[in-house]
């Protein structure tokens, strides 16, 4: 068995494969290469891997996988073992439709629009004035959205590590780096959440600081 997570380690979407093989107890390596070669970003075999240039992209042997969500689900059915996926339709249902709205909604207010804007790898001029306030203010509605639906739950969609956490967790990790901010006042669901999950070995190992100049050295 070979795995390799194709993507910045400091991408969050990288950074969710990483903590949900992790959780399955897998081993996969990562980085802006393929079989030791450097792949350069948006260059031919980028696009030879990923359609529409992304990240990340999961190699497995022979197989290419491609979209944070189809990977999750392609490593729960190949090491069905180790699945987090839930049992019963209900829960399956649950957390699709988090990791769903996570990967598009929320991931785009907080990491598109607001973290990428201040502390991202290509920040030439961060965002500011009237636009950094409508930026901020869809944050904390979010966030407050997402307090709420975590209340007590040691886990985002109820009793067991799912792949809502494995997305959800990289966003909240880097929104605690933004200088001179506490999104998590008076938000104590979300607070002790995100320390529960920086404190599992997953966390230790993946939600550390960015190092961007990996980007850098692949464009």
């Amino acid at each position: 068995m070979s795995l390799h997570i194709y993507g910045p380690a400091f991408s969050t979407l990288v950074r969710s494969v990483r903590l949900y093989s992790l959780e399955k107890g897998l081993t996969a390596s990562y980085g802006m290469d393929v079989d030791g070669r450097a792949v350069y970003l948006h260059s031919a075999e980028h696009f030879a891997l990923h359609p529409f240039g992304q990240m990340p992209v999961l190699l497995h042997d022979e197989n290419r996988v491609f979209e944070t969500i189809a990977i999750c689900r392609y490593l729960d059915r190949v090491f069905a073992d180790s699945t987090l996926e839930p049992e019963d339709a209900a829960s399956q249902t649950l957390v699709d439709q988090w990791a769903s709205a996570l990967i598009t909604t929320v991931d785009t207010c907080l990491i598109r629009r607001y973290v990428l804007r201040i502390i991202g790898p290509r920040v030439a001029e961060p965002i500011a004035g009237p636009a950094l306030a409508r930026a901020e203010l869809a944050v904390d509605q979010t966030l407050s959205v997402l307090d709420r639906e975590i209340g007590d739950q040691d886990f985002f969609c109820g009793v067991r590590y799912s792949l809502a956490d494995a997305l959800l967790t990289p966003m909240l990790d880097y929104l605690t780096r933004i200088p001179g901010r506490d999104w998590f006042a008076g938000r104590p669901g979300l607070a002790s959440y995100l320390q529960r999950m920086r404190h599992r070995s997953s966390g230790h190992e993946v939600l550390v600081a960015p190092d961007f100049s990996e980007l850098v050295r692949a464009s």
